[in-house]
């Protein structure tokens, strides 16, 4: 049997009693929870029907759906019977999906509600004798099509697994007996910001590599801790952290819609959640604003708690010193009059740390956060490195990098500046894609991540930009786009960035204003809000854009610096291919689909 399965066993066996997830399908519902015992039991069920289907060792089956406890049960329930599972993002398309599962082999398509829905049954439909069956995790409110006869709910399927005979029970035992490290547990695509999907072969040996890294790192772990799952399930630093929780025994809360984090956060009151830049880039504008409205006074007040909260958090318990008696008094004052105050707003109360990769964040929003004493530990890694090749250490960690390797990851730089990245972590390759293995990996089997960046005399890495991200200017200037995207995200006026300036003279930018607060700066200054589109190319709200990101770009070089900019009334869309589903742009799909727009940039120049 596979370490996921016996860890997750053995946690049962000593507290069969504590809670291993609690689920609430709706705002305002109840929050159900499910005990270890219980969790262990429904996944022995799960591999009984999964069996009964007629799925046969080292198939592999798909999972489409927003967050539910019903992944984790399906995803261990698969492992009892040596099966691969496919993660797929529940915003994806119909084209995204087919490609996914059709690449992948599924046999059997999981799907959460009426929104994925259709995605499985157009595939079922168009790939005859392929798909066994399609499972519905919240049948409720749901009309199948009327051909549909492949369909079930999740409580039919799991009856399938209660009403099986002795011998199911025998054969997926023996089964997971027969289980190798080597075995592929998950297979997961790459969003990709340049060509087709990739599906990243992640091995059970390279899970338990994984949670053998982390439960020797992560000591400051308390076996009372609750973490949120708020990030996609599909998402492998979701995923592996969900499968940390369960091998340490943490409690884990199941958000089911990102639209209500902000209340479902505050109801559970996490102590751990991973999170992607922008949840604490919204955090930061959020408090920069209300700081804004405070009295002269209130301002000085707050300044003055966080230069304390610098002093102690980062001068001195970042290198391990002993914090001088006085400013630990004072420290204490500020963290009951404000930071408390602060972190009980977000719905952190009582934080330990919260792990955070994905994209780069500013320099100021981490210190920020450290300095009020929410513990965000900053981390890179990749799909193909099961999530985590670095991350802050809970001492000596330095701000501006993304950590030291954990341990028993080997990290080295190319001559072209790219990391490169060796372990037992790392997949042994993609599926079915010889060129792309023999593309990826070195010869003496380094993987080649596509990030470029550099260690410091520490050994922590230091991302500079993607590979294939950064660009030339006309004049031969590197420009590194990440870096000014992540800047200007921390200005409360701007929502997402795109900058620009390939083989350019100089350096663009298209921009999506965050609406709402550029609609009540006009409103302020008189200026008419009931179209849109007229507002944007209000030539006083264009000033006023460039002045927000002259603010943020002072301190730059001239040629980094973006020289003009032009105003987009909608986000970029998962949909339309310009953004992937962790949110990276893809710039050569955003190149074509605004171009006119990038060259009225450029006219006359």
């Amino acid at each position: 049997m596979n370490k996921l399965l016996r860890r997750a066993e053995e946690k049962a066996r000593r507290h069969p009693d504590r809670i291993a997830f609690r689920f609430c399908w709706k705002k305002d519902g109840e929050w159900l929870s499910t005990t270890r015992e219980e969790f262990v039991a429904q996944n022995r069920v799960v591999a009984k029907a999964l069996y009964v289907l007629g799925l046969n060792e080292k198939d592999t089956i798909a999972i489409c759906s927003p967050n539910t406890p019903q992944i984790l049960m399906t995803e261990y329930g698969a492992y009892y019977n040596r099966l691969a599972v496919i993660p797929i993002y529940s915003s994806s398309s119909q084209s995204q999906y087919d490609f996914i599962v059709n690449n992948g082999g599924a046999r059997v398509l999981f799907v959460g509600d009426k929104h994925q829905y259709p995605l499985a049954y157009h595939y079922w439909k168009s790939h005859p004798g392929q798909i066994v069956r399609i499972v519905i995790y919240k049948y409720d409110g749901i009309d199948l099509e009327a051909d549909d006869d492949i369909s079930i709910g999740w409580d039919d399927f799991i009856r399938l697994g209660m009403d099986a005979d002795d011998s199911v029970g025998v054969e997926v035992a023996r089964r997971a007996d027969n289980g190798l490290p080597e075995d592929m547990a998950t297979l997961i695509y790459t969003s990709g910001t340049t060509g087709e999907p990739k599906g990243v072969c992640i091995t059970h040996n390279n899970y338990d590599a994984a949670m053998d890294m982390h439960l020797k790192l992560l000591t400051q772990v308390n076996e009372h801790d609750v973490s949120m799952a708020f990030l996609p399930m599909s998402h492998i630093l979701e995923k592996a952290w969900c499968f940390f929780c369960i091998t340490r025994g943490l409690e884990i809360a199941v958000n089911y819609d990102p639209r209500v984090i902000q209340d479902t956060i505050k109801e559970v009151e996490p102590n751990l959640m991973c999170c992607v830049p922008r949840f604490w880039e919204k955090v930061y504008a959020g408090v920069k604003e209300k700081i804004s409205s405070m009295s002269p006074m209130q301002r000085m007040m707050v300044a003055r708690a966080i230069k304390v909260g610098k002093r102690r958090n980062i001068d001195y318990k970042r290198l391990g010193k002993d914090v001088p008696a006085l400013l630990e008094k004072e420290y204490q004052f500020w963290d009951k009059r404000v930071f408390s105050k602060l972190k009980k707003a977000i719905g952190i109360p009582n934080p330990n740390f919260f792990p955070t990769a994905g994209a780069p964040l500013s320099d100021r929003i981490c210190m920020f956060l450290r300095s009020v004493g929410i513990d965000i530990i900053i981390g890179y890694g990749l799909s193909e490195t099961t999530a985590t090749v670095s991350c802050f250490r809970d001492k000596g960690y330095e701000i501006g990098t993304v950590g030291r390797p954990l341990p028993g990851v080997k990290v080295r730089i190319d001559g072209n500046g790219e990391i490169l990245v060796k372990g037992a972590s790392v997949t042994p390759g993609y599926f079915n894609n010889p060129d792309a293995n023999a593309a990826a990996f070195t010869e003496d089997g380094y993987f080649r991540t596509g990030d470029a960046g550099y260690l410091t005399p520490e050994g922590a890495i230091v991302l500079t930009e993607r590979v294939k991200d950064l660009f030339k200017t006309s004049n031969g200037k590197y420009i590194a786009p990440q870096m000014l995207e992540s800047r200007l995200a921390e200005n409360k006026y701007i929502d997402e960035t795109a900058v620009i300036g390939d083989q350019r003279k100089y350096v663009t930018a298209l921009v999506v204003p965050n609406l709402s607060q550029l609609r009540a700066w006009a409103e302020k200054h008189g200026l008419s809000t009931d179209d849109t589109e007229s507002l944007l190319r209000n030539q006083k709200v264009y000033d006023f854009m460039m002045k927000q990101i002259n603010e943020v770009q002072a301190d730059l070089a001239e040629f980094e610096k973006i020289k003009k900019i032009y105003l987009l009334p909608y986000h970029f869309s998962i949909m339309n291919g310009e953004v992937t589903n962790t949110m990276k742009v893809r710039r050569p799909v955003v190149a074509k689909r605004y171009a006119r727009e990038i060259e009225s940039m450029y006219e006359g120049d």
